[in-house]
């Protein structure tokens, strides 16, 4: 198939996106149109006003990477057009499941369910209108709706890892657009640089060795992102306070509740928000989660009282990081010592690894290296029988990257303004004094 752009979107991050025909089908469907009311960063506008950007414009740039990708690719591999639309469709697709407020309702999913917003994501593409859409212009559903995950076991590896991992459409987008628009410098990252440096080594995607800088960039990048935006002390806050809201009102609202996948896409941020501020607050449990919703969209946002670097070397600390019980069982303490309701404290201890995943949701500890000389970069090397031209390093080699590899392993615990000595008195007896009374 030869791929026929019949349209174009003005995007402020990549410039022009030019779409096929079964691109724009997608990208016109109910199920991928409901991501213009989700924000990509939740509550982060609360903190960066400008960040009001959703998962509708990141999945339509995650497709324009992807392609780029695909397409450089091509010059040193065997990729077909077809290919090539597999992997756009799968980039557009990636993030069509996503609940209200995107990752935040992925905390509630786990509090209530054993699912993810993957899960959700093999679910749409193949039991709504993308099925239909797909199947008319001859693409299997149940296969695209694995490969939207990076589902390895269907498509050879590199077409995965171009979906998620390390060197993703995904983290490639994501970072430029966020950077953008929340007018932080961190993710501002020469993409380009590593997408004309990719090739692929027995089906694996490989840099070449003069583009690891740049790929460097990019982790630490991410790294600085997570610090600055993400994990933002503020941002936290008032992401808690939605995350506990939900979850006090799922019982009733019927969140997590996914019988029928028509009933979840009616959900929306604001639609959600709006639910749970009109909650009957003649029960205690929903009185709390309205007035949760009321304080955020008010921005009366919860305090940090404490905020501490753990080493994850203590057994203690690894188990308080990766076991929620562990996490349940140190809120009891403190709500106890302090005498505030359970209620009324939130632990935040982030659980994202400081480098991406891979495609196999492993931890992502090497890099396959390409020491081909730089005249031949996109020069259309087809043979891949030269071995001795690969290498894998571990990313403990790059000196940088290896001295942030492992996870943000950072504590904090915040509570209502009037709670903030008595909290914080509690969590330094608990966890020791090695902070002051944090002052907002």
């Amino acid at each position: 198939m030869v791929l026929r752009t019949v349209a174009e979107i003005r995007d402020p991050v990549h410039g022009y996106i030019r779409m096929t025909e079964v691109e724009r089908e997608v990208i016109d469907s109910p199920e991928v149109q409901r991501l213009r009311r989700i924000h990509q960063l939740a509550g982060a506008f609360l903190v960066y006003p400008g960040a009001v950007h959703t998962r509708f414009e990141h999945v339509v740039g995650a497709m324009h990477v992807a392609g780029a990708i695909a397409q450089s690719l091509a010059g040193c591999a065997d990729i077909s057009d077809e290919q090539i639309q597999e992997i756009r469709l799968a980039a557009l697709l990636h993030d069509v499941g996503h609940g209200p407020f995107s990752h935040l309702f992925e905390e509630v999913l786990s509090a209530k369910t054993k699912l993810s917003h993957e899960d959700i994501t093999t679910q749409v593409v193949s039991k709504t209108q993308i099925r239909d859409i797909l199947g008319r212009n001859g693409f299997s559903s149940k296969s695209m709706s694995a490969f939207a995950v990076g589902d390895q076991k269907k498509h050879p590896r590199f077409m995965n890892e171009i979906i998620s991992g390390g060197l993703s459409a995904d983290i490639m987008d994501y970072l430029l657009r966020d950077s953008y628009f929340t007018g932080v410098e961190y993710g501002r990252v020469d993409i380009n640089r590593i997408i004309s440096s990719l090739s692929i080594s027995e089906d694996r995607l490989a840099l070449r060795s003069a583009a690891l800088y740049a790929f460097e960039a990019m982790l630490l990048a991410r790294y600085q992102m997570f610090k600055t935006v993400y994990f933002h002390r503020t941002v936290r806050a008032a992401q808690l306070m939605l995350v506990h809201s939900m979850i006090l009102a799922d019982d009733s609202l019927h969140l997590t509740s996914l019988s029928d996948i028509n009933k979840y896409l009616e959900l929306t941020d604001e639609g959600v928000l709006q639910k749970l501020v009109s909650l009957d607050p003649s029960n205690k449990r929903m009185a709390e989660s309205r007035q949760l919703a009321r304080d955020f969209r008010g921005r009366r946002l919860v305090k940090c009282v404490y905020e501490r670097l753990m080493l994850r070397k203590d057994r203690a600390v690894q188990q308080l990081f990766e076991k929620g019980e562990v996490r349940d069982r140190l809120l009891l303490d403190i709500s106890t010592k302090a005498r505030v309701n359970q209620m009324h404290i939130f632990l935040d201890v982030p659980t994202v690894p400081s480098v991406p995943y891979t495609s196999f949701r492993e931890m992502f500890t090497s890099i396959i290296v390409d020491h081909a000389g730089e005249a031949g970069a996109g020069g259309g090397q087809k043979n891949r029988s030269d071995k001795t031209r690969f290498e894998t390093v571990p990313l403990s080699q790059l000196p940088l990257v290896g001295s942030i590899a492992g996870f943000m392993n950072i504590l904090r615990v915040y509570t209502r303004p009037e709670n903030r000595p008595k909290v914080f008195e509690a969590t330094r007896e608990l966890l020791g004094d090695k902070v002051s009374l944090i002052r907002e």
